[in-house]
């Protein structure tokens, strides 16, 4: 497989799990969501559309990245790592939304927190710039985290 088409594969699989994700969080934005008491800081709802993408093309180039990288079993772990961190993100918009468990997607989050940040640890090793963009990232989940936790406190 060519460069550019192991790009284009690395980005579509990310958003592709964006839109899955996006199938659970957007019949509750305009009915559950609406409703919950959330804090001043919350931002306006049609601003997470444009970031989730921007960050999921930065996890699609970031995972070229990596996969470019002549590695043997090291590829293996990282590309696992990755997956897991995309399995939470995914995770979390099916009990946020989905499922109306925001305490239970805040256990998620930390996990999702905790494993972005293993994954910019890890991929500092072997290629700086895989790990730079997920910096982005790690920094709007933790803010989602923030979010995530005041949602909580505020809809006991």
């Amino acid at each position: 497989m060519n460069k550019l088409l192991k790009l284009l594969a690395s980005i579509v699989f990310c958003e592709g799990v964006g839109l899955l994700g996006a199938v659970f969080t957007i019949p509750s934005i305009t009915t559950w969501y609406l409703y919950l008491n959330k804090p001043i800081f919350n931002p306006p709802n049609w601003i997470f559309g444009p970031v989730w993408t921007m960050l999921y093309l930065l996890m699609g180039v970031s995972l070229f990245l990596l996969l470019e990288k002549q590695l043997k079993k090291q590829k293996n772990f990282l590309v696992a790592l990755f997956s897991i961190q995309l399995f939470l993100n995914f995770l979390w918009s099916v009990v946020f939304f989905g499922w109306h468990f925001p305490v239970w997607a805040l256990v998620d989050i930390m996990l999702l927190w905790l494993s972005i940040a293993l994954l910019i640890v890890d991929f500092w090793k072997f290629s700086k710039q895989a790990s730079l963009m997920l910096i982005p990232y790690l920094l709007w989940v933790s803010f989602a985290s923030i979010l995530n936790l005041s949602i909580v406190i505020l809809n006991p």
